[in-house]
């Protein structure tokens, strides 16, 4: 099958939900994909930071097919054998007393919720259906009707109400307007992302998290982290929220906790929190499945034993350096900005330009593979696993291709 076959069979017989830059994979190894025509590309999205291990690690695929073919669901409704060992290496691993194990991470943000609005209403005695969570204005916490509905992005939400209440949209990166917020009536929460990803790599001002943390105990509300993207050593520690020492009171988790090798998220924290979910009151009949657990282990094993928190620390200060000098000596790219491999570059261009999605065209037929946030930024994040010589090549690749842009 041809790359333009393979393209025409999706449009024919898919929902059109997506605008995938026309490239089609077929083998990823490491830091590398192919498409089916064989031509090799670096991979500089990771799948929006699911493929933290690189693709098709040998020990994360090893203990998925292993399992596999041992036991690979039982639902909820019994015990299995990897479950348990999957809960208390998570809860050691991260620092907390529980996890709860759900699938993907729009379903992990909705267990948040749901965990953050029943301890407001058992524990901190907020009257029943009045929980206000705090959330922060262009935010991107998945795509479910609850989700959409204290979105900014108006393609996400337009024509898909009536919208879920219960939620206060404030400005990112502004601890007067969170202060303000918390100081209103059945506040239950405020759910936040250490790094805004998807609205184009906003890394908050020094010290943000902490303080905004240290409010959220001064008011007596939760503080949860959305780590879905920027956990799993992407920003160069293990969470982002580690960069200011910040432990949250509710952590989620997904893409890279299985290497994206298979849909595995989490919820995680301390009993006192967890306590309020009783038997049937949340849960997923994939949730928690043997095959999740075993590959679980793996993938954190792996980001543990290959250092990649350090190396994603190391590769993204030299990214930075050299892309920042770049930005000195060439008008279309205005600045890099970023922790760790989550990166980005805004373009000297408007939004609604096409001049981010050309430029990522051109980067595919020179052997790099990333995608536009919006019309003007461009985000990279290839494997943690990459060298510092592969590194600096795909430096080179998009160096020559922007300088090249007409």
């Amino acid at each position: 099958m041809t790359s333009q076959q393979a393209i025409e069979l999706e449009n024919k017989y898919g929902a059109h939900n997506y605008h995938p830059l026309p490239v089609v994979l077929q083998k990823g190894e490491g830091v590398f994909v192919w498409d089916v025509e064989g031509e090799k590309y670096y991979d500089f999205l990771s799948a929006y930071s699911a493929v933290n291990q690189g693709h098709c690690h040998p020990k994360i695929v090893n203990a998925m097919t292993a399992q596999a073919k041992t036991l690979s669901l039982t639902s909820r409704a019994f015990y299995n054998d990897m479950l348990g060992k999957y809960e208390k290496f998570a809860t050691e691993y991260f620092g907390f007393d529980k996890l709860l194990p759900m699938n993907t991470g729009a379903e992990a943000v909705e267990t948040a919720i749901k965990l953050c609005r029943k301890y407001a209403y058992e524990v901190n005695g907020v009257e029943e259906n009045q929980a206000q969570i705090i959330v922060c204005e262009n935010n991107f916490h998945g795509r479910t009707t609850t989700v959409i509905s204290f979105s900014n992005d108006e393609n996400a939400r337009k024509s898909f109400g009536p919208y879920t209440p219960g939620f206060i949209k404030i400005e990112y990166d502004n601890l007067e307007a969170l202060e303000n917020a918390l100081k209103k009536d059945n506040i239950a929460g405020f759910l936040v992302e250490p790094i805004q990803g998807e609205a184009g790599v906003y890394v908050p001002s020094e010290n943000y998290l902490s303080k905004a943390k240290a409010l959220c105990k001064k008011y007596n509300v939760l503080f949860i982290a959305d780590e879905v993207q920027t956990g799993i050593a992407r920003t160069g520690k293990l969470l982002a929220v580690d960069h200011e020492n910040v432990k949250p009171d509710i952590l989620i988790l997904g893409k890279a906790l299985s290497g994206g090798a298979y849909p595995v998220s989490a919820v995680l924290a301390n009993d006192a929190i967890m306590q309020v979910i009783k038997p049937g009151q949340h849960g997923s009949t994939f949730g928690g499945n043997p095959i999740a657990a075993a590959v679980a282990i793996a993938a954190l094993e792996v980001v543990q034993d290959e250092k990649l928190a350090d190396n994603a620390e190391r590769l993204g200060i030299l990214f930075r350096k050299e892309i920042s000098a770049f930005a000195k000596e060439n008008d279309l790219v205005k600045s890099v900005r970023g922790k760790g491999l989550l990166n980005a570059i805004l373009v000297n261009d408007t939004e609604e330009s096409s001049t981010a999605w050309d430029i990522c065209i051109k980067l595919r037929d020179n052997g790099l593979l990333a995608k536009p946030t919006h019309g003007n930024i461009i985000r990279f994040a290839p494997p943690l696993v990459m060298t510092e010589e592969q590194l600096m090549d795909c430096v080179s690749i998009i160096k020559k291709t922007i300088s090249e842009f007409k």
